[in-house]
């Protein structure tokens, strides 16, 4: 299992934002740089498009990535793809692509925020179209460097060359879905690795849904082994349980009551943080041992998972305490993770 963490470049709180943009994404450079030297497999930078984040060019942050590290791979978390030309974003993430040798990949999905649509003068009425039609696209230009295309929203390609092309062939695209049924069976009719997020309630609930997108996976032809499921899900570890929550729900219940306000949910409490660390809870906040086993028992509820991500940002904790929680990640839980797979593993084969 590939273990990694996302970041939104994102500051809730006075002391977050009272840092500077420019010193905020010199700490998320080295933050990734760290995240490569401690031995992390993948660093993910989302897309947004509002005043608390600095993530409207993950491209970019990713690129500056690229000559800072050796080993990790760099990841949107997600492309907002019903917001951008399919083409241009290939070209930037096969540049990518080229500048890490190898090393780039991209989550593209709908997006949960719609601050996009009308910056780019898009309609939400198309939203589902759009997102069709773009992922057609892009899939067509990963597989073909001269592409014939005609859809509803934009122009058509009648064997233009699209260039640069990647190191990686093909570009690895994961498709990123949240709880409809719909964009589960889409990922696995087109047979793409799933990355699932998982933000709150109990993790078990995702299993119709994962088991939905390998059945029809299987159904359109394609291995198991080519129907990877990821999950992106909040999380932090510190030395100890307490601490770690502690940590981490003054710049939590920030966020999501301030989201909150927006979409009509009510503020976030303690009691209803705390009951999200239970073993069934989605957060993956506490110590290395607790969240070493809640790892384990998302991927046994989910019927096998092959990467996890850290959505740490969530909480705008400092610097400081990010850098010790990508440590204790990188030295502590990723390597009991991979211990413990093998272990099963070995027992399975021996049966």
């Amino acid at each position: 299992m590939q273990v990694g963490i996302d970041s939104f470049a994102a500051a809730y709180t006075e002391a977050g934002l009272a840092l500077s943009p420019s010193d905020r994404l010199r700490d998320l450079i080295e933050q990734i740089e760290h995240a490569d030297q401690v031995g992390l497999d993948v660093f993910g930078i989302g897309e947004h498009h509002r005043a608390e984040y600095l993530d409207s060019a993950p491209g970019v942050i990713l690129g500056a990535a690229a000559a800072r590290t050796h080993r990790i791979r760099l990841t949107s978390a997600v492309t907002v793809l019903s917001a951008t030309d399919p083409v241009r974003i290939f070209q930037e993430f096969a540049t990518l692509d080229l500048l890490s040798q190898g090393r780039a990949e991209m989550v593209v999905g709908r997006g949960s925020s719609i601050e996009a649509f009308p910056l780019f003068g898009l309609r939400l009425e198309d939203y589902d179209s759009l997102f069709a039609e773009k992922l057609d696209l892009l899939l067509k230009v990963r597989e073909n460097e001269q592409v014939h295309w005609s859809g509803r929203h934009r122009a058509a390609l009648t064997g233009q060359g699209v260039y640069p092309r990647p190191v990686q062939n093909p570009l690895p695209i994961w498709l990123g879905v949240g709880g409809t049924p719909q964009s589960f069976a889409r990922a696995g009719a087109l047979g793409l690795p799933l990355m699932v997020a998982i933000i709150g309630g109990e993790f078990r609930r995702f299993r119709p849904l994962v088991d939905l997108y390998r059945e029809t996976g299987m159904r359109a032809g394609y291995s198991l082994d080519r129907l990877k499921v990821g999950v992106h899900a909040l999380g932090y570890v510190a030395a100890t349980s307490r601490e770690a929550a502690d940590d981490f729900f003054p710049g939590y219940a920030r966020a999501f009551t301030d989201v909150g306000k927006e979409r009509g949910w009510p503020p976030v409490t303690r009691a209803q943080f705390d009951a999200q660390l239970k073993p069934d809870g989605a957060l993956l906040v506490g110590s290395a041992e607790e969240v070493v086993e809640k790892i384990g028992r998302y991927n046994e509820a989910l019927g096998g998972i092959s990467r996890i991500t850290f959505m740490m940002n969530a909480a705008s904790l400092p610097h400081e305490r990010l850098m010790q929680a990508i440590e204790l990640i990188g030295t502590r839980v990723a390597p009991a993770v991979r211990e413990g797979l093998a272990a099963e593993s070995n027992l399975r084969q021996r049966a």
